[in-house]
């Protein structure tokens, strides 16, 4: 396929568009440090989803389709990046572990499979897309929404005990709460 020439209406949208990309990934790189103030306006998003939803009494299937996608997101998030019983599968075939067992060997720290700023930005996209599906009448299907919040419970109930036994099993916490202090104690 031959380039658009300069002077085509389709060469001076794409330049557009691609001005546009440039300018809104500028603005999402200027926002990486402000980590509190990004959750604060996705969880403001997510109230106000939630209050569309609530004083509209419909579009329950967008609801819960999103709780699905926003537990899935949760669940990477507190992943390990490398599956510690693939590694250890592995490193039994090999004579190593992927985690330290002893006190000699080398900490490693704990690397997500999902970053936090990817799971920010998928989960507050995924929000403005759900509000935005919540205008539209062909999205509101009828349902009887107490059996979606029950099976989203029940589902979030065993995918959270096998995500913790999982942690337990291979000793890692996802979550670190501060910088570790030592005291000189004399």
């Amino acid at each position: 396929m031959d380039a658009p020439e300069p002077d085509t209406p389709f060469a001076a949208v794409s330049s557009q568009a691609t001005r546009f990309g440039q300018i809104y990934q500028a603005y999402l790189d200027k926002s990486t440090p402000y980590v509190p103030y990004r959750w604060v306006g996705t969880g403001t998003v997510f109230v106000l989803f939630g209050l569309r939803i609530i004083f509209a009494q419909g579009w329950y299937i967008v609801a819960y389709s999103l709780g699905i996608y926003l537990l899935n997101l949760f669940l990477a998030f507190i992943s390990p990046k490398f599956d510690p019983s693939l590694e250890q599968d592995e490193g039994m075939e090999e004579g190593s572990s992927g985690l330290p067992t002893k006190e000699e060997d080398e900490f490693r720290p704990f690397v997500r499979r999902l970053p936090e700023f990817k799971f920010w930005y998928a989960a507050t996209r995924a929000i403005v897309i759900g509000f935005f599906c919540s205008w539209f009448e062909m999205f509101n299907l009828p349902v009887f929404w107490p059996v979606l919040v029950v099976y989203w419970f029940i589902l979030v109930a065993l995918t959270m005990r096998r995500q913790i036994q999982h942690m337990i099993k291979y000793r890692y916490v996802p979550f670190t709460v501060g910088k570790k202090r030592f005291s000189n104690a004399k």
